[in-house]
Order: structure tokens, then sequence, then C-alpha cells
């Protein structure tokens, strides 16, 4: 059984991941450029008639996305610290906590099918490196999703106390540098999962092979990935719908300021008006 972990990071420069680390890249089969596969070998050495002979199963896999996941395979979790750390080095906007799940896959080589899936795990004939990359790609994709929708939902709170301060005060306290901020962080939350993460990129890999395309659609169903995509981007919604009343109601505002500011100064030149007229009528009468 391989057993797959998934932790989330800030952004990943791959290149000088991939410079430092270049003995154990795997090759790549596609021209997908947001993420690379490393293995790592650590197998006794069982002497045969034939020389050395090498079992995969002693080898470990690590997929690394750009936008801040990473897969490890078969890796236990005391040693998966180790594997973090070549990461860390080449993270940058750490997230103050990492997200981390757990996923099974298992390999079973007389299966009668391509892969039979499970709750929290599937079952494959055979897993090669093509079929890392299909299953890393979905669990990163999955734990990015867990990053974004908790930030939506952070934004989604702070609206709905806004409302509720309204509904009670009848106002809301907020200035427009910071309406504009939460403006800049929705535009760049649904940015970040449509074209950091791929969510909706075509795999070459499952596109060649009806196998891994299997495994696509499998992990992508187990995962619920369309679906929370789709309450996220309701929740993005609902924090637009609230940027564009509260920009109206600031708006506003600022267009009864500016009107005050209008009474204001034409009441002063009237009082400097009739003071004048007041002064001249004096000086005529003296």
């Amino acid at each position: 059984m391989w057993l797959s972990q998934i932790h989330g990071f800030g952004s990943i420069d791959l290149r000088s991941m991939q410079a430092e680390n270049a003995s154990n890249v795997v090759p790549p089969t596609s021209r997908s450029s947001n993420y690379i596969a490393l293995k790592y070998c650590n197998f006794p050495q069982k002497v045969t008639g034939v020389g050395i002979e090498e079992k995969e199963s002693y080898c470990c896999y690590m997929v690394v996305f750009q936008y801040g996941s990473a897969v490890l395979f078969n890796i236990s979790d005391d040693e998966a610290e180790s594997y973090l750390e070549i990461v860390r080095r080449h993270a940058s906007g750490l997230l103050p906590e990492m997200r981390k799940d757990d996923y099974a896959v298992k390999e079973k080589p007389f299966l009668a099918e391509d892969m039979q899936g499970g709750p929290d795990y599937i079952v494959l004939k055979n897993l090669d490196t093509d079929g890392i990359r299909i299953i890393g790609s979905v669990l990163g994709q999955s734990i990015a999703l867990d990053y974004f929708v908790s930030q939506v939902d952070g934004m989604v709170e702070q609206f709905t106390d806004i409302n509720r301060g309204m509904e009670k005060t009848g106002s809301f306290t907020m200035d427009r540098k910071k309406l504009f901020q939460l403006v800049g962080k929705a535009n760049s939350n649904l940015a970040d999962v449509i074209l950091k993460v791929g969510l909706f990129e075509r795999s070459e890999i499952a596109w060649r092979d009806a196998k891994y395309a299997q495994i696509l659609e499998y992990l992508r169903e187990e995962y619920e990935v369309s679906q929370r995509f789709g309450n996220l981007n309701f929740k993005l919604k609902f924090v637009e719908h609230n940027i564009h009343f509260l920009q109206e109601v600031l708006q506003n505002r600022r267009s009864d300021l500016l009107e005050w500011c209008i009474i204001v100064l034409l009441s002063i030149e009237n009082v400097i008006s009739l003071y004048e007229i007041i002064h001249d009528t004096t000086v005529v009468s003296v």
C-alpha cells in the first residue's frame, strides 16, 4: 500500500527546486509546467545471479506544485518532515498553519480492472509515475481548494458581521481602502483557483490513456472538486454582491459630503457678500 500525504505551503519556486534536486527529478511526460515529480530510492541491495535487484516499493515520490501543494507517496510520518524541508527551502509566503490530508493508494497486480475505488483509498492494478502524477494533481488541487475556501469563508464572515451591524444601527464603518483590499482579495482568490491551480485544465496524461482518465475522473468525483468549486464561486458571488452594495453606499456618502461642502462654501460666500454689503453701507452713511 502506498500512503499519500498532501501538504499546503505558499507558492513554490519549481525552477530552483528542480536545479537543487536534479538527480531526483522524474522526466516529465507532458508539457505541464506547474509541477515537478521527484523520486527517492533507498532500497536494500539483494545480490542475485545477475547482480543487484531494485524493488520499486522501496522508492518514494514527491509531487510538488507551483501553487503550494506537495503530495508525498510511500513516505512515513516520521520521515515526512525531512522531505517537506526540501520544499520549504523553495517556498515563499508560507502559510501560518500548514494543511495536511491523507489518502491510501493500494496496488494489486492481479486486479481484473485497471482501478477500483473505496472510501479514502483507491486500488490500482499498477501504480507508475504517470499514475502518481494524476493522483497527485487531484490531491494537490483538493488541499489548495481547502485553503481558498477558508480565505473566502473569512471574507463571508466579515460581510456577515457588517450586515448584522447595519441591521442594528442602520449604518456601517468601513473606509474605501479596506473595501478595495477585499475586492482585490476576492478577485485574486478566484484567479488563483482558475489559473494557478489549473482546476479546469485538461490533463495530457489522462487525454492520452483512458485508464488515467478513469483515475482522474474518479478522484475528482471522490473529492467533489467541481461541487466544492461551485460552492466557492457561490460564496464569491455573495462577497461580490456585498462589495457592490457597500461601494454604492460609500459613493453616496462621498456625494453627500461633496454636496455639504458646496453648501458650506456657498454659505460662506453669502456671509462674505453680506458682510461686504453691510460694510459698504456703513462707510457710505458715515
